[in-house]
């Protein structure tokens, strides 16, 4: 009753909802969100500087999180390269003082808080030739005011960057008097002018005074209150906001360190003076603020001007343009014949006439439908990840935000399966399940930043080796048993792998290496594909004839294994030959190779052992030693037994060591050598209980048919700032945010696969003598994008 109920519901939900109409939910969605991004845009203003300066919230006990963008942490060698030749002034009291020591740490770690605290403290690196001064002047007065004006007159250098802000001393001085706050609001008024005119050369920032934690100061700060505090941050936002008439005012309000001492207030040691982890939080909001249009750091989005299209994106964006409008006159001429040769009823004998056109779509029509919404899909790429539309945050990890999602998978995995139509080890249903959730575990891992926790992230690392494996041991198996080498299925398989890649590439302007994986199957492919197609080409028809044929693959997987070796412990040979051109536009990440020599070393063996494992599987079934009927343990009871105990204890013992492990840099070396015994301790965990083999999960599968989609697309439009940060739709609502966001990505993956399996159809045709035609375009299509590429790079320089 329960599986009838079961196959009921669901048969239900698939009629009122299918995959076509979540497509035009989504598309729906997605106008109404960009509709919306662009309403509060225009209202609220398109400055992420501003939202760096005035909102934000703590995601963690030290993470700060702005309103809308994402702040970069800047490294010393970055500091340095922004602030070369540069010159920052602070002036102010006391609070004014930590903020420059915070700041000068930026720069240089080892800078102590010493000396006088009453007087003027410089810093100079005389190597990156960067000036920061701390200008002692506690009161807003004629003195402050005497030191801002002499650096208005035209003959006196002036600092690059101004940072003031004063209002405690007055307070304590004149014990909280009105006379004091009507003096300092004089006083800030005669000083609006002169910053106001210092703004139209320099950065001036003004910093509005932190709330005080009342219990903890001493007797002679007690009339130092948050009331008094409020009153004269409000003089001063209305006196500088309004010292210029007719425009807005060029002093920027910094006035973030609020919401920041809000919340860290109470770790004062006088209940005055902010903790060490706040200043740090205010000074490197300094540093975004001036420095990410000059770095410009990618998850540093704070403050950054949208990026200028290139000559390719310019190109890209009107060929997707005419396919659009392409498509739309096809679609009407279509509908218009079909209109014409609608099938009418005869009036006279009352039979519908049988309609005499075919109104099937020519190939050219499909191409043009296709690149149509594939244009509409990379708009959504851009403007996710490019245009300064939709927000984008921090990542920020917890153990709950990686686990839970990884239950509600796991339960969701369970309650969806299906029979496997067959029981083959490792077929095509349980290897689609098999990607499916591994597929979905990555993705959760991605998005709650869960690789700065080291057992996860070993763990991770096996679920790529795994893809990997099944590399080998599904294209091994292929050509094996199919001994088809031809040209058509090189092409398809490159196709298939690389189509989404390259025009993401170009739209989106990145390199193919930044995409690693693809790069990383497409190169395994071939090496298999080379391995088993060069003479003498053994399949499986071939070696069933005669033994020694087997020994001659052992011979080729040995000598594929020495290579291996040799490449992965010579560096130097490896960088030299992705370093040649035109390879090198491929491979090369930040002007070298080093990247993608990582990313090969660090799975070198996995995909040798797929395909040694293939083979070894192809053995023994073609020998009739394993029993793969419906229910059957693979093996005999006492082998299944034994191997099942050990396929456990070698799973669990691998999960032990991962989570153990203490240093990233040791365990990536141990990792290709181990990776193996958890994955084909799940190979084997999975397929020798028969009711095991006989099942498979149908949710996983259908996410396992649209991995690579899934795992490219996650760069731009559910991850964000290129996967360092996470896509905000929904702003204020994370929860909310990510179903949304997660909803929309998965129908755009789908899509995309289904454009990617319409268009392999006609641009790979079977008949060899069209195939060469149209590798003869797209070779002069790719040699074309070189061309442009390097004018590029040369412009750019």
């Amino acid at each position: 009753m329960a599986a009838l109920a079961y196959n009921l519901g669901k048969r239900e939900i698939n009629h009122y909802f299918s995959v076509r109409s979540a497509k035009v939910l989504a598309l729906v969605a997605v106008l109404l969100l960009a509709a919306g991004h662009l309403a509060s845009r225009r209202y609220r203003g398109n400055d992420s500087c501003e939202y760096l300066l005035s909102s934000g919230r703590f995601l963690g006990e030290k993470v700060w999180q702005p309103h809308s963008c994402m702040m970069h942490k800047y490294k010393i060698s970055e500091a340095k390269s922004c602030l070369i030749d540069k010159h920052i002034a602070f002036i102010g009291d006391s609070r004014i003082r930590q903020l420059f020591y915070s700041f000068v740490k930026i720069i240089n770690p080892q800078f102590k808080e010493e000396g006088n605290k009453h007087e003027n403290i410089p810093f100079e690196d005389k190597i990156a030739s960067v000036k920061v001064d701390f200008l002692w002047h506690p009161e807003v007065n004629g003195s402050m005011k005497q030191c801002i004006k002499v650096w208005t007159e035209d003959s006196v250098a002036k600092p690059h960057v101004i940072v003031a802000g004063a209002a405690t001393w007055s307070i304590k001085i004149h014990n909280g008097s009105s006379e004091a706050l009507s003096q300092y609001k004089m006083n800030i008024t005669s000083l609006a002018p002169l910053l106001e005119k210092l703004a139209k050369t320099s950065d001036v920032y003004w910093v509005l005074q932190d709330p005080v934690y009342e219990e903890l100061l001493s007797e002679n700060r007690k009339m130092i209150t948050n009331e008094k505090i409020n009153a004269y941050n409000e003089a001063a936002v209305s006196i500088l906001n309004s010292s210029t008439r007719n425009s807005k005012s060029n002093i920027k309000m910094f006035s973030v360190s609020k919401l920041i001492a809000q919340e860290t207030i109470m770790e004062s040691l006088d209940g005055l003076h902010l903790p060490e982890s706040s200043r740090e939080t205010s000074a490197m909001i300094l540093m975004n603020v001036y420095c990410n249009k000059i770095v410009k750091p990618v998850d540093g989005s704070c403050c950054q001007p949208q990026p200028p299209l290139t000559l390719i994106q310019k190109l890209a964006a009107c060929f997707f343009t005419f396919s659009i409008f392409g498509y739309l006159i096809f679609y009407i001429i279509h509908r218009n014949a079909h209109r014409k040769n609608k099938p009418c009823t005869d009036l006279e004998g009352g039979e519908e006439k049988k309609n005499t056109v075919n109104i099937s779509m020519s190939p050219l029509e499909i191409l043009l439908q296709s690149f149509c919404k594939l244009g509409l899909i990379m708009a959504y790429f851009y403007m996710c990840d490019r245009a300064n539309l939709f927000m984008k945050e921090n990542k920020f990890y917890t153990h709950s935000s990686f686990f839970i999602p990884i239950i509600y998978i796991l339960v969701l995995g369970v309650f969806y399966n299906e029979n496997t139509k067959e029981t083959k080890v490792l077929n095509r249903e349980q290897t689609d399940e098999w990607k499916g959730w591994m597929q979905l575990v990555i993705l959760i891992y991605h998005i709650s930043g869960a690789s700065t926790f080291l057992p996860v992230y070993m763990h991770i690392r096996v679920l790529v080796a795994a893809y990997l494996f099944q590399t080998g041991y599904g294209h091994f198996s292929y050509f094996w048993i199919k001994g088809d080498f031809g040209i058509h299925r090189v092409c398809q398989v490159l196709f298939r792998l690389n189509f989404l890649v390259v025009v993401l590439c170009i739209v989106m302007d990145q390199p193919y290496q930044f995409y690693y994986f693809v790069p990383l199957v497409t190169v395994w492919f071939m090496i298999i594909y080379v391995t088993l197609a060069l003479w003498p080409q053994i399949i499986q028809k071939k070696a069933n004839g005669n033994c020694l044929w087997h020994f001659g693959l052992l011979l080729k997987l040995a000598f594929l294994l020495f290579c291996i070796c040799f490449l992965a412990y010579s560096q130097g040979a490896f960088e030299k030959i992705f370093s040649l051109w035109p390879l090198s536009k491929c491979f090369e990440l930040k002007g070298n190779v080093y990247e993608w020599w990582f990313r090969w070393r660090l799975d070198r063996y996995v995909v040798f052992h797929g395909m040694l494992f293939a083979f070894i599987y192809l053995a023994l079934q073609k020998r009739q030693i394993l029993s793969e009927g419906k229910g059957e343990p693979l093996f005999s009871n006492k082998v299944s037994n034994f191997l099942l105990f050990i396929s456990v204890v070698s799973f669990l013992t691998y999960s032990i060591w991962a989570s153990s492990c203490k240093n990233k840099a040791e365990c990536n070396e141990l990792h290709p050598s181990v990776s193996v015994v958890q994955i084909l301790a799940f190979i084997l965990i999975r397929n020798i209980p028969g009711y095991a083999r006989s099942v498979y999960s149908s949710f996983f599968a259908w996410f396992g048919r649209i991995s690579l989609e899934l795992f490219i697309c996650q760069y731009h439009i559910w991850l964000a700032a290129d996967t360092r940060g996470i896509l905000v739709l929904i702003p204020g609502n994370p929860m909310l945010n990510i179903i949304v966001s997660t909803f929309i990505f998965v129908c755009v993956a789908h899509e995309i696969s289904q454009i990617t399996n319409d268009l392999a159809q006609i641009i790979i045709p079977k008949d060899n003598a069209s195939l060469l035609k149209r590798l003869a375009c797209i070779t002069a299509f790719f040699c074309g994008l070189l061309i442009l590429s390097s004018v590029q790079d040369k412009s750019r320089h």
